[in-house]
C-alpha cells in the first residue's frame, strides 16, 4: 500500500515540473534580398536569311538545325545566268577601253596639228569630247561589271555570323526571288538574352537605394542576376544585366529589363520561359530562426522568447524570406534573445519552462530559396547568404 501511495505523489511531482523545451539564440548571417521575376529568352543575334539573287535553288549545304560558322556556305542559287552577265560586262569593259584608246590617240594627233593650225579648233574640241565620252562609257562598263560580280556573289548565300541554323524553308529546284524569298533562320547560341519586366515600385526602390549607395545603379552597373529554368530547383545560372528601357509601359506599369548569360552548353533556347532573381539590397546582417519555431495567432506571427526567469513571452515578429529552412526575422527578435525553437505545444505564456539548449542546425548555404508564403507566379524577394 505504501508503494501505491508513492505513485500518485511521483506523478504529481512530474506534472508540477516545468516542461522542457528546446531553445537557442537566433542565427546571424549576412544575406541580401533578391527580387524574383518571370521572363523568357531571346537570341542576342537573329537573322532571317533571304535570297539576294533571283533564280533556281540548286544546292543546300547544311543539315537542318546544325551549328554553322560565320561565312559558311548555306545555299547556292543557279550561277550560270550571273556568270554570263559577268562575262558580258567584262567584254563591255574591254570594248570601252579599246574605244577610249583610239579616241585618245586621235586627240593627241589633233593637238599636234592644232599647234600648226593644220586643223580647226572645232575638230580638236570634238575629239576631246569624244575622249570624255569614252571615259564615261568605261566608268559605266566598270560599274556594270562590279554589279554583275555582286549578283554572282549573291548566288552563294553564306552565314552572316556563327550560330545554330533552322530548317531549310525552300527545297532544291524551287525558284527564289531576290530580297523576297525567306530561306531559313539563324540565331546566335554562345550568349543569350533574358527579357523580363520590373514593376515601377521595385524600380523606384532600386533607384533610391542606388542614390544612397546601398546597391549598384540599375542602369550604370552590370547588376548580377541568377536564373532558374522550369524543371530546376534553386537558381544555378548566373548572368548580368545589360539593358534597362528608357520608359515605363503605361499599360502595365513595368519597365523592360534585359540580362545577358553565357550559353556554352547551349541549354537555353530562344522562347524558353524562366525565373530570374535580381539583387534587391546590399548585404546586411539578418536575424534568422527555424521556420517551425514561428507561431500564428490569427493574422499575427510570433515567437516565444524566454525572459530571465525562463518564462516564455510572446513576441510579435515581422518576417522576411525563407532560406534553407531558416526564416529571416526583420523585427521583434534580437541576436541575444533566447528563442523557443521547438515543442511549441508545450509552451503556455506566463508559465515557466525548463530550457534545453539545442543549437540551430545551419545547412550549407543554397543559392536561393523561394518564399514559402508567396504564391507561384508572384514576385518574391529571397534572402541569400
Amino acid at each position: 500500500m505504501a508503494a501505491c501511495g508513492e505513485e500518485p505523489a511521483a506523478a504529481n511531482r512530474a506534472s508540477a515540473e516545468p516542461p522542457s523545451v528546446p531553445v537557442s539564440r537566433p542565427v546571424i548571417r549576412q544575406v541580401s534580398d533578391w527580387d524574383e521575376f518571370t521572363g523568357r529568352f531571346i537570341a542576342t543575334g537573329e537573322v532571317q536569311v533571304r535570297a539576294r539573287a533571283s533564280g533556281y535553288l540548286t544546292q543546300i549545304h547544311f543539315q537542318d538545325g546544325q551549328l554553322v560558322n560565320e561565312g559558311d556556305l548555306l545555299f547556292t542559287i543557279d550561277r550560270r545566268p550571273a556568270q554570263a552577265a559577268v562575262q558580258a560586262a567584262a567584254a563591255s569593259v574591254a570594248e570601252s577601253e579599246a574605244t577610249l584608246a583610239v579616241s585618245r590617240t586621235d586627240l593627241d594627233r589633233a593637238s599636234q596639228l592644232l599647234q600648226t593650225q593644220a586643223v580647226p579648233r572645232a575638230t580638236f574640241d570634238q575629239r576631246e569630247a569624244t575622249v570624255q565620252r569614252g571615259e564615261a562609257q568605261l566608268m559605266l562598263a566598270q560599274a556594270n561589271l562590279l554589279r554583275a560580280n555582286l549578283e554572282l556573289a549573291y548566288t552563294e548565300v553564306r552565314a552572316p555570323f556563327a550560330g545554330r541554323i533552322d530548317r531549310h524553308y525552300v527545297s532544291v529546284g524551287n525558284l527564289v526571288t531576290g530580297d523576297t524569298t525567306l530561306l531559313t533562320n539563324l540565331v546566335t547560341v554562345d550568349r543569350i538574352h533574358f527579357l523580363f519586366d520590373v514593376d515601377q515600385n521595385a524600380l523606384l526602390r532600386y533607384t533610391r537605394a542606388a542614390a544612397s549607395n546601398n546597391r549598384p545603379s540599375l542602369r550604370e552597373a552590370r547588376n548580377p542576376v541568377r536564373l532558374q529554368l522550369a524543371d530546376e530547383t534553386g537558381f544555378p545560372h548566373e548572368g548580368e544585366m545589360d539593358f534597362v528601357s528608357n520608359q515605363v509601359d503605361q499599360a502595365t506599369g513595368t519597365v523592360r529589363v534585359r540580362a545577358l548569360l553565357r550559353n556554352d552548353r547551349q541549354l537555353f533556347l530562344p522562347g524558353i520561359f524562366g525565373r530570374v532573381q535580381l539583387l534587391g539590397s546590399a548585404p546586411y546582417e539578418a536575424v534568422m530562426v527555424p521556420d517551425d519555431s514561428i507561431g500564428t495567432d490569427q493574422s499575427r506571427r510570433f515567437v516565444y522568447v524566454l525572459n530571465k526567469d525562463n518564462v516564455p513571452e510572446q513576441r510579435r515578429v515581422e518576417l522576411g524570406r525563407l532560406m534553407d529552412g531558416l526564416r529571416v526575422v526583420r523585427s521583434g527578435v534580437g541576436a541575444q534573445d533566447t528563442v523557443v525553437v521547438g515543442a511549441l505545444q508545450r509552451v503556455r505564456p506566463g508559465q515557466r519552462v525548463t530550457p534545453r539548449q539545442q543549437p540551430i542546425a545551419v545547412p550549407q548555404p543554397a543559392q536561393t530559396a523561394s518564399a514559402a508564403d508567396t504564391p507561384p507566379g508572384a514576385r518574391t524577394e529571397t534572402a541569400t547568404p
